[in-house]
């Protein structure tokens, strides 16, 4: 397979070839395999691997304006690759954001230092509508109010910049581990000799971070997933998950509480649960104190939780700091609960609840990408350059009619990487998520989610909007 017609582009990162179209020396052994191989050979890999993804049911719901649509998440065989050097300043830096974000969920449901001190707008924290008034006054074990972040993070030439976190239900790990396990398959001499480290043990690092969590005097805690049920987007992560913690996979029907904790009903009768990883939005989660005809949670749940019988994880009302609003001032954040400056930086981001910072967005909205604050999967966002004036004018509307739910960003060039495209190798653009961990200390697995925008020029690389996935290599030293 040749790269005659690839197409390499100066002005944004590769992450295969320098400007110059020479290979990276941490992808030369992976650039000489694909050059040498013949295209019926690599043709055949890709096949195999969409075939594993389609046999083990790895899917994702698209969410239409009349219905919603399972589909098999596409994935490329051809894996990106990072040096250990690189994987270490994003480990520090991924480390250092979320033990801030942990002491910001732990200061603002308490004693609120940060919001007195001024560095963040009080009506910014308790106006959010993920702001949750139950859970002032609590602490989870720990102070590990986010135990599973998602953070999302794109390249260009001037280094990583973060997009958003993930803090409240993050998903997408197992697409992580399944692209491993097929990328791995594809190229098993490559994979051996590039001495790549492994990802497949997030599932035993997720488990004792999970145990560090459990309530006071519980040693051998027992752990329930707590799905919404087979109809969700993300339903077969769950029941991976399960299977990778060896958790009881459960629906609100199968929890109650009693006396002050919670039950599980099995065939033995009830078994006491201790940590529930819940994929159920905040909204959904106890029926007497947030959504009343919410089916998806248990009653009194919330009160379980508050009196320390069970944590939750993760903890509810975590969504004030993934909140994109919030994002903005996570390097103040830093600075100010961690005495450091961020290891790794923001996307410069425009409120528009700030009058000025809307004028500039309303002057410029063919440049930028503009998203709601509380949106999430690449809904609710306008891609300024890519919009039609129709398209900007009546998101413009919406924009002056409640400035504060939008903020804006510059459109960045993230980098590419090549895919396997019909016949030929192309470049796509590609963004990462890696999963950080927090129990007792942070903890990180050597690998991401990298999503793919499979559209040729497409920036916009969430499953739901069309994009797919392919695995990412983090090489030892």
């Amino acid at each position: 397979m040749d790269f005659n017609d690839y197409a390499c582009d100066p002005t944004i990162y590769d992450e295969m070839f320098q400007s110059d179209g020479i290979p990276w020396e941490h992808s030369r052994e992976l650039h000489d395999t694909l050059l040498h191989m013949p295209a019926a050979s690599l043709a055949s890999t890709q096949e195999e691997v969409s075939r594993s993804f389609l046999q083990e049911g790895i899917s994702f719901m698209v969410y239409g304006d009349d219905e919603a649509e399972e589909r098999i998440i596409p994935v490329d065989c051809i894996p990106r690759i990072l040096t250990g050097a690189e994987w270490r300043v994003l480990e520090a830096g991924l480390s250092q954001r979320l033990r801030a974000l942990n002491h910001f969920l732990n200061d603002v449901y308490n004693q609120a230092r940060i919001i007195r001190d001024g560095v963040v707008p009080e009506d910014m924290v308790k106006g959010c509508p993920q702001y949750r008034l139950e859970m002032e006054g609590y602490t989870p074990p720990q102070g590990a109010w986010v135990a599973i972040c998602g953070t999302d993070l794109v390249r260009t030439h001037d280094g990583y910049f973060v997009l958003e976190d993930n803090l409240r239900v993050p998903s997408g790990v197992s697409y992580m581990i399944a692209t491993r396990r097929a990328a791995k398959a594809g190229f098993r001499r490559l994979y051996r000799s590039s001495r790549v480290r492994e990802v497949e043990h997030y599932g035993q690092l997720l488990l004792t971070v999970l145990r560090e969590l459990a309530p006071e005097g519980v040693p051998e805690p027992a752990i329930a997933l707590l799905t919404p049920g087979i109809y969700n987007a993300a339903f077969y992560e769950h029941v991976f998950l399960a299977q990778e913690l060896g958790a009881e996979l459960v629906e609100g029907r199968d929890l109650l509480t009693q006396d002050g904790f919670v039950y599980m009903r099995t065939t033995e009768g009830l078994r006491r649960v201790d940590i529930i990883y819940r994929r159920v939005d905040d909204v959904f989660l106890d029926p007497l104190v947030f959504h009343p005809d919410s089916v998806l949670g248990v009653p009194g749940l919330l009160d379980v939780c508050q009196r320390g019988n069970v944590t939750l994880v993760n903890t509810p009302g975590s969504g004030v700091a993934d909140d994109k609003s919030i994002y903005a001032f996570v390097p103040d954040i830093v600075r100010y609960y961690l005495g450091e400056e961020p290891v790794l930086s923001n996307v410069e981001t425009y409120l528009c609840r700030r009058p000025q910072d809307l004028e500039y967005t309303l002057d410029n909205l063919d440049k930028l990408v503009v998203k709601r604050v509380g949106e999430s999967g690449g809904y609710g966002m306008l891609m300024g350059p890519h919009a039609t004036p129709s398209e900007r004018e009546e998101y413009a509307k919406q924009m002056r009619a409640d400035p504060s739910d939008f903020i804006s960003q510059p459109v960045l060039p993230f980098s590419r990487s090549p895919c396997l495209v019909g016949e030929g190798m192309e470049p796509r653009h590609v963004d990462l998520r890696p999963f950080v961990l927090q129990g007792r200390e942070p903890r990180i697995t050597p690998g991401a989610f990298c999503r793919v925008a499979l559209r040729r020029g497409g920036l916009v690389v969430n499953s739901s909007q069309g994009g797919g996935c392919k695995d990412i290599w983090v090489l030892e030293d």
